[in-house]
């Protein structure tokens, strides 16, 4: 632990000289409480750290990458998702693998929970399982996608679950029927990942209506209404795939982050570009603070920024 800048704590994934690429982190979340983060990495373990940046505990049991980690609204499980095909639930009192989910036949790519039991796993094998601890087969498959699936997200109300995939479609599945109630197929690439708005029932936001937010390589964003499972608006201001986006937690903003090296914050209502901060690098994730009032994006040059939002 070596102090970087004042408030900075670098969480070393490494020590001396070893295979550093294997250490890459491939992904990673807060527990609800934001005390503890978990981390994935290529070298299939996942990490658990303190605030301060001290390593709690490490999580041996996969066969290769992680790309997933997700922590349940509880926080009495951590969820992860590697190549090695599986999922696995770790207890985090104990930290011992309380269940693996061994359904999928090629690498899982996403993990997404539903509830504080049950959760979604996607793959490249173009399928999605949704799976309940305890349970030894899938409560649910969804097939449909004709191309590997790259991610997958429940609505605020775990009703409805969101999935985007390299056969340029996203479909939106309810768990009480077998095909997708939506097939969304506007875009004209691979789409990399979908968010869904803090808006519409179950949030804090519920007379608002519920949208989905879809990023794609064909340099746009497309906004959805789900009740009826139309396209609201098509953003096209980036020139180069766009891999990330995130709502304001009020709904009435999204930020976007692409290759092009620009951050575009977009009027949700209006679908219009608002303001565009360019960098210096792609832009692989962008994200919110909870007031909404700071946007954190971090570039392909290692660098992470941080955007006030009210400038």
């Amino acid at each position: 632990m070596q102090p970087y800048s004042p408030g900075v704590h670098v969480l070393k994934h490494f020590k001396g000289r070893t295979n550093e690429k294997s250490k890459d982190v491939t992904t990673l979340d807060w527990n609800g409480e934001g005390t503890l983060l978990a981390t994935g990495s290529y070298d299939g373990q996942a990490r658990i750290w303190s605030r301060d940046g001290d390593l709690k505990q490490t999580l041996f049991k996969h066969k290769g990458p992680i790309f997933s980690l997700k922590w349940n609204k509880k926080g009495d499980f951590l969820l992860s998702g590697s190549v090695d095909k599986t999922a696995i639930v770790w207890d985090t009192k104990t930290w011992e693998c309380k269940q693996q989910f061994e359904f999928h036949s090629a690498p899982t790519l996403d993990v997404d929970w539903r509830n504080n039991n049950s959760f979604a796993t996607c793959s490249t094998d173009n399928m999605i399982y949704v799976c309940k601890i305890g349970e030894q087969r899938p409560i649910k498959a969804f097939s449909g996608h004709q191309s590997e699936v790259n991610a997958i997200k429940w609505d605020p109300t775990g009703s409805f679950l969101a999935s985007c995939s390299d056969d340029w479609t996203a479909k939106i599945w309810s768990m009480k029927q077998d095909k997708c109630i939506f097939d969304f197929k506007e875009h004209t690439k691979e789409i990399y990942t979908i968010r869904w708005s803090p808006t519409g029932p179950g949030t804090n936001n519920p007379n608002q209506q519920l949208l989905l937010a879809s990023a794609s390589f064909d340099s746009t964003i497309k906004l959805w209404e789900v009740e009826q499972g139309r396209l609201l608006y098509s953003l096209s201001g980036h020139r180069q795939p766009v891999y990330s986006v995130a709502f304001s937690p009020d709904g009435e903003y999204l930020a976007s982050g692409s290759l092009d090296q620009c951050l575009h914050i977009w009027s949700v209502k209006e679908g219009r570009v608002l303001k565009t901060y360019r960098g210096t690098g792609g832009i692989f994730e962008v994200c919110w603070n909870i007031e909404g009032t700071k946007i954190a994006a971090c570039f392909s040059n290692n660098t992470v920024c941080v955007m006030d939002f009210r400038m």
